[in-house]
């Protein structure tokens, strides 16, 4: 018998705990455990494999990875449902207890981790998604891949490619530490309580940074570019200087480009030449 949790699990679960799902933190759980096999088989778990899981609520998710032989480390930011998981993982899977690590916190705010996690997979509040994908990405150069489960919207944006209408300062700055693509989609019906927006897969893999150029300055180029859309580069990397013309000229960008054209490597490009010593 599974050790997964179906939707009356999940409902009992929270009447445990006292848990009205809250929109503050995003909680929506997976109550489907097909879908959450789908989540597992997608991200490519292992037996062995170091997971970090940021925001595993119930523990849906969790125990899928666990029941995949995976070592766990779960971050949560609400102090019951944190408690709770690790006496459901005994339970309901009670096997898989010494492969379960929890810390009780924001995973914006996590600076050091016991362990080494390789991989990211993760449900993750809609309001959160973007900053904790790449925030983690950034202070865990360890995390190697992963799967997030997000908005659809997001997850569109995350994965767009230059000259897309909804590529923009996510898209680029994702493509920073990783190839992404669109992994799919996940019906609302799935969760409890069930969303009124569409849910998005995005698989990543880590690769070197496209350029030497200091993470902040590229990301500084991308957020000038993108903070007036349709707006050519000239005129949205003024206010980074009065050098900005001769730095488009030398990499090789027209000054009436937009920054929706441009990819990673020529955000790179502009930063360099726009940053370094005259």
């Amino acid at each position: 018998m599974s050790g997964l949790l179906g939707p009356s699990a999940v409902r009992e679960l929270a009447a445990a705990v006292g848990l009205t799902p809250s929109k503050r933190w995003g909680q929506n759980f997976v109550v489907d455990a097909n879908t959450v096999r789908r989540l597992v088989g997608l991200a490519g778990i292992t037996p062995g494999d170091a997971v970090l899981e940021v925001g595993p609520g119930l523990g849906s998710l969790t125990l899928g990875l666990l029941e995949a032989g995976a070592q766990v480390t779960a971050v949560e930011i609400d102090p019951r449902l944190a408690r709770q998981l690790p006496l459901t993982v005994a339970q309901r899977l009670p096997e898989a207890v010494g492969r379960l690590g929890v810390i009780e916190g924001d995973a914006l705010r996590l600076t050091s981790l016991d362990s080494l996690p390789t991989k990211l997979v993760a449900n993750l509040p809609y309001n959160v998604a973007v900053p904790v994908v790449l925030t983690l990405l950034e202070r865990f150069d360890a995390l190697a891949d992963g799967l997030v489960m997000v908005q659809l919207e997001v997850a569109q944006r995350l994965t767009a490619a230059p000259g897309s209408k909804i590529y923009g300062a996510p898209s680029a700055k994702l493509a920073w530490f990783a190839s992404a693509q669109f992994a799919g989609t996940v019906p609302a019906s799935v969760f409890w309580p069930v969303p009124n927006v569409g849910s998005g897969l995005v698989r990543f893999t880590r690769r070197p940074a496209p350029s030497g150029v200091p993470r902040n300055l590229v990301f500084a180029v991308v957020d000038a570019a993108f903070a007036q859309r349709r707006k050519m580069l000239r005129s949205a990397l003024a206010p980074l200087g009065s050098r900005s013309p001769d730095a488009l000229e030398a990499a090789g960008v027209a000054p009436t480009a937009r920054g929706e054209t441009c990819t990673i490597g020529q955000f790179a490009a502009i930063a360099e030449a726009l940053f370094s010593e005259p």
